[in-house]
């Protein structure tokens, strides 16, 4: 449609190593070529909810080097990866047909939060699985509450075929579209205010992590961590006793030695 499109692929890196493969690129050779696209693959760094560290970071990059859309792929489909829902306008969770048990769709978790669920590989001998699939999200649905104006809807679609995907992206826009024809008692519209929110719980992300860097970098909190470290280890102290000594230490209302 003439857009400009970043692709942010974060794959999951060892916990035992510490690598990642990073080789969503690859399958992507069309796109890769487009002038108009750019794709970063990124090590999820042990990172929890999905994404890296810096995803938000290189989301407002892309915005600002004039991409009209940014898809945001987490490592996978799990109950626990919905931090990237408190940094994108649309959260998609992309399902196989018949690849997991009937009650899936009704667990807590990324269920709750997401605006669509869209069964993937729906083509061949799978597309009667991909509707059953369908069917049985679309029963698990209605035993959740899903709160605002926008309703989460059901689709497949096969990406080998090309079948469905103008469907899930016309979906999207009515998304954008409806979201900013309401507004909220300030009179903001509520994909506007699904932002503001989004930088606000952005900026107590922001100050805890600064808060545990600079903890970790305090000279007499490096200098009392391996003993107190040890001394939790041997049942001598309490971890919360620990961890109240350490606090003292960074807000200087304690002697170091």
């Amino acid at each position: 449609n003439g857009k400009k499109v970043a692709v942010l692929a974060v794959d999951p890196s060892s916990p035992l190593r510490g690598g990642s493969i990073l080789g969503d690129k690859t399958r992507m050779e069309k796109l890769a070529r487009e002038d108009n696209a750019f794709i970063r693959p990124s090590p999820s760094e042990g990172a929890l909810g999905g994404v890296a560290l810096r995803t938000r970071e290189t989301m407002l990059l892309c915005e600002a080097a004039g991409y009209d859309v940014i898809l945001v792929e987490t490592v996978g489909v799990g109950q626990s990866e919905y931090e990237v829902a408190s940094m994108v306008d649309f959260f998609l969770v992309l399902m196989l047909p018949n690849a997991g048990d009937d009650l899936q769709g009704i667990k807590r978790g990324i269920m709750e939060l997401a605006d669509a669920l869209v069964v993937n590989k729906s083509d061949g001998p799978n597309q009667g699985l991909a509707q059953q699939t369908k069917n049985h999200y679309s029963n698990a649905f209605h035993l959740l509450q899903h709160d605002g104006f926008w309703k989460p809807q059901i689709l497949t679609c096969s990406s080998l075929e090309n079948t469905g995907i103008e469907t899930v992206w016309d979906m999207i826009l009515d998304y954008q579209e409806q979201g900013k024809s309401h507004s909220n008692e300030e009179g903001l519209n509520l994909f506007e205010d699904k932002r503001a929110r989004q930088n606000r719980e952005w900026l107590n992300t922001l100050v805890k992590d600064m808060l545990e860097q600079e903890l970790k970098s305090h000279p007499p909190v490096q200098s009392a961590l391996p003993k107190l470290r040890s001394a939790v280890q041997e049942n001598s102290v309490t971890p919360y006793s620990a961890a109240h000594q350490i606090i003292q230490l960074f807000l200087n209302k304690q002697d170091p030695s």
